[in-house]
């Protein structure tokens, strides 16, 4: 027997194996399980991208993802001491209610209101069980939304399109 012959008969086997593997793991099951998220969960597997005033208008940010709000006019993300990744979208509820004094103050928006506002935008992680919280995208956008003489006449403010 030739050597040739015998290093095909040794690693043959092993290197089909190597190619079908990397066809099925590298191609195959990433195709597949992407057409399923998008066929699923479209939504999710795009990112859950938000637009300002609809779908029609401008993408703001993702709510999956912590957008960095300074202005005093919204409702800021968490403390980094507080998410150690600093990409977590949602807060509590008691911090967002906390911030309702410092919004209140610079918009003139009614604390009552903007309370109405934070409880409207209440997530939860099951349906009775699990602490409220609030993505805070989600709650600006809300916010615009909801005071559009606020944010979209008043300056410095011109959130709207």
């Amino acid at each position: 027997m030739s050597i040739k012959n015998e290093v095909k008969r040794t690693y043959g086997p092993a290197l089909r194996l190597a190619i079908v593997s990397m066809l099925l793991c590298g191609l195959v099951f990433p195709l597949l399980v992407t057409g399923f998220a998008q066929v699923l969960l479209h939504d999710q597997a795009n990112g859950s991208i938000a637009h300002l005033n609809g779908s029609n208008g401008r993408s703001v940010g993702s709510y999956l993802i912590a957008q960095n709000f300074s202005s005093p006019f919204f409702f800021h993300s968490r403390n980094a001491t507080l998410s150690a990744s600093g990409v977590d979208p949602d807060i509590t509820l008691q911090d967002a209610l906390s911030q309702i004094r410092r919004i209140s103050a610079v918009t003139n928006i009614t604390r009552s209101d903007l309370s109405s506002l934070v409880s409207q935008n209440i997530e939860r992680t099951s349906l009775f069980f699990g602490d409220g919280y609030v993505n805070v995208l989600r709650l600006n956008l809300a916010l615009i939304h909801n005071f559009q003489t606020t944010y979209c006449s008043t300056p410095p403010l011109s959130y709207c399109e």
